[in-house]
């Protein structure tokens, strides 16, 4: 079978004309030489000191990305062995990443490129830091693990009061064994963030595609200022904390009920209190009883501020000088209680190592975590949201058993008379006590599986002021605040700013009530600072009469002692500058009713300049839940809740 292939033939003509084409280019080669090979040279250069270890540093950088996950996996497990195996594995990975990383040093010399590459150098040095900082921990509490809820198969408790006793013994035998490795623990934690902080933010791009580079980075650094200032902060607690459980000797402290629904200067009204005796971790409840009572063995001889008399009246009214209840009206919580201190030893209070105050906050972080607890004699307890008081069962209960035995009714007619003392009035808030006694119970008593939650409820009611310490002892006081748990009124090198409200006489109308704070901070020319401060105020609930009603609020605003006021506005009643706790103090008040908004807005300058950088420090209210704040400095826009004292820096 025949096939027909066809051959195609190139035409001579078109042929020709290619050859001609091709004759007429002249190729200089030295020209190539000289053009062509730095060209390649370059292009080699590139591949070998930027492109290859671009991809390798690439490829080492994988782990990154689950790197949280795995952590917070082993964590959960409740494993110290898993944990410090993987604190061994990020640590060997982490080192593949910076041998891939320095190959490109190199670049630290460019313009532009330079700074980031150092600063991912400083971030390298911090996670060295970190890791060496967790190994040393781990090692120290590696031989307890299971009775603080790791390592499963280890010694396990009969028994809740087994469990309390194993996790006291746990916490004072550790002592030893921690405070000599402590050092070592903040001197890496402290380089740490020493790297960290100097590293400029504003520099990165708010983007980078699809992909978030500049806030990524600020919540990163934030999230490890926040852990290096809890390692910081708690060194001299623990440094005193065989004397704070009374391992040595017996310590005796009177607790303070602050109800922060009844909001004042140091975190609520004081409402009740209890003797407290810890010996070698163990608390045992000696005595509780109402404020009233010890009141009543009170001879006021102190003067109170003109608005107590302004907006309480009652027994102000008949004698002007303060009662043991409203002592805590001065916003630093220490000179409160150099106050109270002294005059309640008047009443019999007395052999007392210090003062603790706690709000109902602090129970309800606590009972998130335990679930109800019942309390005999008075009912359970929950966390739970009552529709009645559309807040916490707890809560609700606290402030109905209060009111069930009814409260002390002055006559309107004769000025610091009491008409009407309801049965049982002087222990209307007895109910403290024994609660306390069960949450202290059955938290120690908890599994393992909840000891870190309890541990996070209670560190959330430190850091966020629900609970206050004042201490005799010198030096535990200063331990205490260097921790930021003594309620300071605080030192600070740049500006400054504490609002601090008080409710004189608007029932527990704070359950309700939610605040904004805006700082709009302008600097001129010559580096003189301007400031406009707007509050607002606002209750969205409705009267009840009972718990909700018009609020007489008395706001002190804490501003850089030698700031001049401009402007103030808002107020229903303004009262005269003055200084105190080494501020100087704008304040007023107003009334605010259910429903209702008020905004305040005050204009001052600041008593120094500032060039380069803004430094701020912001304290928060104890006893307040978290107002939000913005700040606004230039094109910098700062927004966030304030649940603690907050330091920021901010670049024009």
């Amino acid at each position: 079978m025949k096939q027909n292939i066809e051959i195609k033939q190139i035409n001579p003509d078109k042929k020709n004309r290619l050859k001609l084409l091709f004759s007429k280019i002249s190729i200089d080669r030295g020209l190539v030489l000289k053009v062509g090979l730095p060209v390649f040279i370059l292009l080699l250069l590139m591949a070998i000191f930027a492109v290859f270890p671009l991809i390798n540093l690439y490829r080492k950088a994988q782990f990154l990305k689950g790197l949280e996950s795995r952590f917070k996996t082993a964590i959960e497990k409740q494993d110290i062995g898993i944990v410090s195996s993987e604190i061994d594995r990020t640590k060997s990975q982490l080192t593949e990443f910076k041998g891939a990383y320095y190959s490109l040093a190199w670049t630290k010399v460019l313009p532009l490129v330079g700074g980031y590459w150092r600063d991912g150098e400083k971030m390298l040095k911090a996670a060295f830091y970190g890791l060496e900082a967790s190994e040393i921990t781990l090692g120290t509490i590696k031989p307890y693990a299971d009775i603080i809820g790791f390592a499963p198969g280890g010694k396990e408790a009969q028994s809740g009061e087994e469990s309390a006793q194993d996790r006291m013994e746990f916490v004072i035998s550790t002592l030893d064994a921690v405070l000599p490795k402590l050092a070592s623990i903040t001197e890496r934690v402290e380089k740490a963030n020493n790297e960290l902080k100097s590293i400029d933010v504003s520099k990165y791009p708010e983007t980078l595609g699809k992909y978030e580079v500049r806030p990524k980075l600020q919540n990163l650094l934030r999230v490890a200022n926040e852990a290096a200032r809890f390692v910081l902060d708690t060194k001299p607690v623990i440094e005193k904390a065989k004397y704070l459980l009374g391992v040595d000797k017996e310590r005796t402290y009177l607790v303070l009920f602050q109800n922060d629904k009844e909001l004042r200067p140091t975190g609520g009204f004081i409402t009740a209190y209890t003797i407290m005796k810890v010996t070698k971790g163990k608390i045992s409840s000696v005595v509780s009883s109402d404020i009233y009572a010890l009141d009543d063995r009170y001879i006021p001889v102190i003067e109170a501020p003109p608005q107590f008399l302004e907006f309480l009246k009652g027994p102000y009214v008949l004698s002007n000088n303060l009662r043991l209840r409203d002592m805590n009206y001065l916003a630093d919580f220490k000179e409160s209680m150099d106050l109270f201190a002294k005059e309640s030893s008047k009443t019999g209070i007395a052999d007392v190592d210090g003062i603790i105050a706690v709000d109902t906050q602090t129970l309800v972080n606590i009972l998130d975590v335990l679930g109800e607890v019942g309390v005999s004699g008075f009912g359970n307890y929950n966390t739970l949201i009552d529709p009645e008081c559309n807040c916490p069962q707890v809560v609700h209960e606290l402030e109905k058993f209060a009111d069930i035995e009814g409260p002390i009714v002055w006559s309107e007619n004769e000025p610091g008379k009491i008409v009407y003392r309801p049965p049982n009035s002087e222990n209307r808030k007895g109910i403290i006590g024994p609660l306390m006694n069960s949450v202290l119970a059955n938290a120690l008593g908890q599994p393992k599986e909840k000891v870190p939650g309890l541990f996070g409820a209670i560190y959330k009611s430190l850091t966020e002021k629900h609970v206050l310490f004042y201490m005799y002892e010198e030096d535990v006081q200063k331990a205490l605040e260097e921790a930021h748990l003594a309620g300071r009124i605080e030192e600070t090198e740049g500006d400054y700013l504490h609002i601090n409200d008080a409710n004189l006489g608007g029932r527990k109308s704070n359950l309700y009530v939610i605040s904004e704070v805006i700082q709009d901070v302008k600097v001129d020319g010559d580096g003189n600072v301007t400031k406009t401060l707007t509050l607002t105020y606002a209750n969205p609930q409705d009267y009840d009469g009972w718990l909700n009603s018009v609020l007489p609020n008395w706001t002190r605003i804490y501003v850089p002692k030698g700031a001049t006021l401009v402007n103030m506005g808002g107020f229903d009643k303004t009262y005269d500058t003055y200084d105190e706790h080494g501020k100087t103090v704008f304040s007023g008040s107003f009334s605010l009713r259910p429903k209702g908004v008020v905004k305040i807005v005050v204009e001052y300058k600041l008593p120094f300049k500032v060039k380069g950088n803004y430094r701020l420090l912001i304290q928060k209210q104890p006893g307040t839940d978290k107002p939000f704040y913005t700040i606004n400095f230039g094109k910098t826009i700062e927004e966030f809740f304030l649940d603690t004292d907050k330091n920021l820096e901010l670049r024009s």
